[in-house]
């Protein structure tokens, strides 16, 4: 059975907000060299879970994919040292890009040229624009049936997925047919920590790198949107104090405050 985890190399969400910058030639935010890069977080719990299938699961392969127009490879290899089999980067500058349908292309591609997939795991969103939609449009690519917020994932008769999947007011059960696609949320657990044996060991490991037009698609094609401008809120405070004789008078001049600064309209609508 094969598991492909799909990943993505992100900002550390935990790097200080100081020590990025807003590049407005490129449309991008850029980190600073002393705040490397990191799988995304929800990868790595979709990573989990493939480790938690193969203690159950004999024979079970587990391969993960990115796409990116670079990697940090020592960053990456944290997925093998932590047991996963493979590691394939796509590489391509095209691919320095928000738009989740041109990430969705490559990776199925790539799982493609592996063979295919049994099933395919994906943290439920990235941590840098938080689309959330790369799963939807690469279960479409692949044909596969799609399941989102697994909690947990559990592999049948080998034929089956079953997933209990987070609600708002609790979880509820779903299973689908193999080949599937599943988005992991948070509530499945933390990676793993590596041993340091293992992390030796992945050292002398290299990933298996991959031109897009290797895998047949062409950059060209794929017509990426234009991000036009990017920009931080602008944020602001004031305060103003509402003088009047007395309580009726004090209302109806904050509510006119209110009307000017556009809080409120006439009629009590927002």
């Amino acid at each position: 059975m094969r598991v492909v985890v799909c990943l993505k190399q992100v900002i550390d969400p935990l790097t200080p907000a100081s020590t990025l910058a807003l590049d407005q030639n490129e449309k991008k935010i850029r980190a600073g060299v002393s705040a490397p890069p990191v799988i995304n977080g929800f990868d790595e719990q979709g990573l989990e879970a493939a480790l938690r299938l193969r203690e159950a699961i004999k024979d079970l392969e587990i391969v993960c994919v990115a796409a990116g127009e670079s990697f940090n490879n020592e960053v990456m290899k944290r997925s093998l040292a932590v047991g996963a089999d493979q590691l394939i980067l796509v590489q391509d500058p095209s691919l320095d890009t928000w738009d989740p349908y041109l990430i969705a292309q490559a990776l199925a591609a790539a799982i493609r040229q592996v063979g295919g997939a049994d099933l395919v795991l994906c943290g439920r969103q990235g941590s840098d624009w938080d689309n959330a939609l790369t799963p939807y449009i690469l279960a479409d690519l692949l044909a596969m049936p799609l399941l989102t917020l697994a909690k947990s994932v559990k592999v049948t008769d080998g034929k089956r997925v079953e997933i209990e999947r987070v609600l708002a007011d609790g979880s509820m059960m779903m299973n689908a047919q193999l080949p599937a696609l599943v988005t992991v949320t948070s509530e499945l657990g933390a990676l793993r920590m590596p041993s340091v044996s293992a992390r030796l060991q992945a050292a002398r490991k290299q990933p298996k790198q991959i031109a897009l037009a290797e895998l047949g698609v062409e950059a060209a094609t794929l017509h990426a949107p234009e991000v036009v401008a990017l920009a931080i809120p602008l944020t602001g405070r004031s305060c103003t104090f509402i003088e009047a004789a007395d309580g009726p008078a004090a209302g109806a001049r904050l509510a006119e405050t209110l009307l000017q600064a556009g809080v409120i309209r006439l009629g009590g609508e927002r």
